[in-house]
């Protein structure tokens, strides 16, 4: 996971064709240059060039794929709310370094609002595999104090659309 705030820090200005461009690909990665031009009344080349614009600024970060994690065999998400022991840069930052070398872990965040300072979701085949990943690794990173978990029941809907 990249911090996006140190990535790229350029200032442009987004139009409306700018913005009906973004949502095109946050809808359909791998449409065409000449299909998105297409959709938002541009020729190719202009098109392109306002793509690579939006790429050069970092306002997109990147292109991805879409995976159904249950039907890659990992049905369990989990969100677990992690304490740690001391806050400090250093404390936290140590912990961020080790939680991203983890897979099954597919967001952190740092979280206001509650008594925890971290939120995780993790997806893992069964308990089993929470467990170990729990036991072995996630309470063994030093600096966490305390973790709380909650099981998914069922994602309503999930949404990376701006």
């Amino acid at each position: 996971m990249s911090n996006s705030h140190s990535k790229n820090s350029l200032s442009i200005d987004i139009d409306e064709t700018d913005k009906r461009l973004l949502r095109l690909l946050q809808l359909e990665a791998r449409m065409s240059i000449t299909e998105l031009a297409e959709r938002v009344n541009l020729s190719a080349t202009p098109c392109a060039r306002r793509i690579k614009r939006l790429e050069d600024s970092g306002i997109i970060s990147g292109y991805h794929t879409q995976i159904d994690a249950q039907k890659l065999g990992y049905p369990l998400a989990i969100f677990i709310a992690i304490s740690m022991d001391r806050h400090t840069a250093e404390r936290f930052l140590q912990f961020e370094r080790k939680i991203q070398s983890f897979d099954e872990v597919i967001s952190c965040s740092i979280v206001t609002g509650r008594s925890e300072d971290y939120l995780i979701k993790v997806r893992v085949r069964d308990m089993a595999h929470y467990e170990e990943f729990l036991l072995h690794r996630l309470n063994r990173i030093e600096g966490v104090a305390q973790v709380h978990t909650s099981f998914e029941l069922r994602e309503v809907f999930s949404r990376s659309i701006v």
